[in-house]
């Protein structure tokens, strides 16, 4: 069992070796520095922030014992011929953004809107851009920092 902090894992899986490198690095990341983890999977960025606001709600009716010190958000949206990619982009970016203001939630945000599919899975690759990684070492920041200011 994990000493540090325990973190929920939201991972879409639109793009599954994507997402597994993704999550890779983060997984990596956070057994470091002796973090815990729950991965919860949904079909894509645009269910990010429902999934994290209802494990916030799940906690504030005490409907389960599972307690999470911060949040990490990975998946990606690679651009297509249509205006959707722009729509789930923002509605997903500012979502978690939202969330992660109206309740002082630490959240690292490991989401990837890239225009091509090897733009992302180079971003993703822990050899490479490691952004899964860099997604949970933001989130443990964020949950150090709340620390640090008494929350």
């Amino acid at each position: 069992m994990a000493d540090g902090p325990r973190l929920l894992i939201v991972e879409a899986r639109f793009y599954d070796n994507i997402t597994d490198e993704l999550v890779r690095g983060a997984v990596e990341a956070l057994n470091r520095h002796g973090a815990g983890y729950k991965r919860i999977i949904v079909p894509g960025i645009l269910e990010i922030p429902a999934v994290i606001r209802y494990a916030v709600r799940a906690m504030e009716v005490r409907a389960t014992d599972q307690r999470f010190a911060g949040y990490i958000a990975l998946g990606c949206a690679i651009k297509g011929e249509t205006e959707h990619y722009e729509h789930v982009c923002t509605q997903a970016m500012t979502g978690v953004q939202q969330l992660a203001l109206q309740y002082s939630l630490a959240v690292g945000n490991g989401i990837l809107t890239c225009p091509t599919e090897e733009l992302a899975l180079a971003r993703a690759k822990v050899s490479e851009g490691n952004h899964g990684g860099r997604a949970a070492e933001a989130a443990l920041r964020m949950i150090a920092v709340k620390h640090e200011l008494g929350l």
